[in-house]
């Protein structure tokens, strides 16, 4: 397998695809390698795990249009100076099922080991962890400037009170189930030109269980959970972006038979500001100006994230001149300091002049010097090398 100058192997090879693979293929690609390399489909293997781990690496990155630039043109190495000193590589194999779980919510027991395997991971009678629930969580850039806890309203699944979660009416228990002796499984002998032939499947009867409910609790049906309205709390960082997400440990829905609760995953959306432009922790905010302030020079109120604040216009400035505001922007995420608000300028043209105004721009004419041409201010210092000059100020 090709690998890099860091020793690190190609995204694109871990996952069999194209460079120019689009995001669809990069997710279908991702989940029929997370379904082969399944810990639970390879009995704990290591080699799964990091086969598993890896795969989930390969994905996050390129399934992020931003990571995935950083990578086609600076390898690991560019994503690694994108996600801090530790890198973006530095996640664990329980990161990596946390990235599987927010995007395919895990894979069910009869498509991991098919209707046999099915029965044997749930056992006699065991108890089954709860779903995990996946909500949108807006927020603005104000909050994600600041950081904030927002209050979520939402419906999960909680242990049936009536029957303490068993799905048996009060004063009864559920029995073994006759058809598969407990065991939760059928198994069937065929007799072929190639010998015997057993085929494993969940008991229909009680549905892989290993045992059946005579008399069902009426409050659940049997189901042992009952619908519930909940309120959880959620910390915001500041400096988070779209598509971040929160997990809740243990704060989604109740198991059956007892079983854990799943988890709630909070994945971020942050809503658009129309007064900026975000890249990364920087802000972009244009502000338009008059000839008179362009040419003269000017001290203007700009709106920031946090409030506003006044930035001071050079005299002479061009139209599309850059203007950095340090500190202005959002704080980086888990990180220290904060990104800038630059304020592109730029020079507005009046589309209706009174007669008053006219007459100014008229007689402004008579005095006008011709504005200089590329042929004529060419070298350092000319005109167009400070219109360059201005973009990178």
């Amino acid at each position: 397998m090709p690998r890099d100058q860091s020793g690190m192997r190609d995204y694109y090879e871990i996952l069999g695809i194209a460079r120019d693979a689009d995001v669809d293929a990069v997710k279908k690609a991702y989940r029929k390698l997370a379904l082969q390399y399944h810990p639970d489909r390879n009995d704990g293997s290591k080699e799964s795990e990091e086969r598993f781990r890896e795969a989930t690496e390969a994905y996050e990155v390129l399934r992020d249009p931003q990571k995935r630039a950083a990578y086609d043109r600076y390898g690991h190495a560019g994503v690694k100076a994108g996600a801090g000193q530790a890198g973006f590589a530095g996640f664990d194999f329980a990161a990596a099922l946390e990235i599987f779980m927010r995007d395919f919510g895990g894979f069910g027991l009869d498509e991991l080991f098919g209707g046999a395997g099915a029965s044997r991971r749930r056992g006699r009678g065991a108890a089954r962890r709860g779903l995990d629930l996946r909500v949108q969580l807006p927020v603005t850039l104000a909050e994600v400037a600041a950081g904030v806890k927002k209050t979520l309203r939402l419906q999960v699944l909680d242990s049936c009170a009536e029957c303490a979660g068993t799905g048996s009416e009060a004063g009864s228990a559920p029995v073994r189930c006759a058809t598969c002796g407990g065991s939760g499984e059928v198994r069937r002998v065929q007799r072929s030109i190639l010998g015997q032939l057993v085929t494993v499947t969940p008991c229909a009867t009680c549905g892989g269980q290993g045992q059946r409910i005579e008399r069902l609790c009426r409050a659940c049906q049997g189901r042992g959970v009952q619908p519930a309205d909940k309120t959880v709390q959620v910390e915001v960082p500041a400096g988070v972006s779209t598509g971040d997400y929160i997990t809740l440990r243990g704060s989604g829905s109740a198991g059956s038979r007892g079983g854990p609760r799943g988890d709630i995953i909070v994945v971020l959306e942050v809503q658009e500001d129309p007064r900026f432009q975000r890249e990364g922790a920087d802000l972009v905010y244009e502000l338009p100006i008059t000839f008179s302030q362009a040419a003269l020079g000017a001290e203007l109120e700009v709106p920031t994230v946090n409030g506003s604040a006044r930035v001071k216009v050079p005299a002479g400035t061009q139209s599309g001149r850059l203007l950095r505001m340090r500190g202005r922007g959002l704080p980086h995420l888990q990180g220290t300091g904060r990104g800038d608000q630059i304020v592109r300028v730029i020079v507005w043209t009046p589309t209706e002049l009174s007669t008053e105004q006219e007459e100014v721009f008229r007689r402004l004419a008579q005095f006008e010097s011709e504005p200089p041409r590329p042929e004529d201010a060419s070298g350092e210092g000319g005109f167009w090398s400070k219109v360059r000059g201005a973009f990178s100020a």
